[in-house]
């Protein structure tokens, strides 16, 4: 079911208001039914992306990490800050990733890590490959962040497994590049799924990330790595 207004506030933590304008200024992709706005799901989690990837900031400020907008005030903090880090903390690093295709690999990822982490390979495969139909998750700059809508968390814990294939692979991404890390995100609500995709999308989009990333760090480098950048990024923002 696709969403109203109210549900897109709620789920980008912004005043209705603010959804409204967005739409009046045409920032924000929706549709018209029976006069009035319904948004897309899908469209909305890459529309968080590609904010983040291109840099804007009125609309970075949608899910900035580390922050939390109400209506009247933002509030630093909260279960958004170092939460990129705890979800890879919890999820690990795969590598190398075999796959000489973006199915091979991300069936080979659920295989290999699933379990572990108490999900479903088969499950979790096709729920992926069906999000992939849908619109490649490839961002750009060789990132792109598996994930599906239609599966939530049952636990009080963000999952993200960064895999990095044995070799870049095809993933119709965004800017055409081959794909050279994968971001698996798993979630427990709608909002902490938000917000871990415009965290990732955010951190890919630093200048040194890519290449950092193309190196395939080590789960304890990259740790390192995203702690202390998600520990400035509000005096960064």
């Amino acid at each position: 079911m696709d969403l109203k207004i109210k549900d897109v506030a709620e789920l980008l933590n912004v005043s209705e208001t603010t959804i409204r304008r967005w739409l009046g200024e045409g920032k924000i992709p929706a549709y018209r039914l029976n006069h009035q706005y319904r948004f897309s799901r899908t469209e909305i989690e890459s529309w968080v992306m590609r904010q983040r990837l291109a840099g804007n900031k009125e609309a970075l400020d949608v899910i900035p990490p580390g922050k939390v907008e109400t209506p009247s005030r933002k509030v630093s903090g909260g279960t958004h800050q170092f939460s990129l880090f705890r979800a890879i903390h919890k999820g690990g690093v795969l590598s190398p990733l075999k796959g000489a295709n973006k199915e091979e690999a991300i069936r080979t990822a659920m295989k290999t890590f699933a379990k572990e982490l108490n999900l479903d390979a088969e499950v979790m495969t096709d729920l992926l490959l069906d999000r992939e139909q849908l619109q490649s998750t490839g961002v750009g700059n060789g990132i792109a962040i598996p994930h599906t809508r239609d599966y939530l968390l049952n636990t009080h814990t963000d999952i993200v497994v960064v895999a990095f294939p044995e070799k870049p692979l095809d993933y119709n991404a965004l800017d055409g590049k081959p794909v050279h890390t994968l971001f698996f995100l798993f979630a427990c609500d709608d909002r902490r799924h938000l917000n871990l995709l415009a965290k990732v999308a955010h951190f890919c989009n630093l200048p040194t990330t890519p290449n950092f990333l193309e190196e395939r760090p080590s789960k304890e480098a990259l740790l390192e790595a995203i702690k202390g950048w998600e520990s400035s990024v509000e005096k960064v923002e």
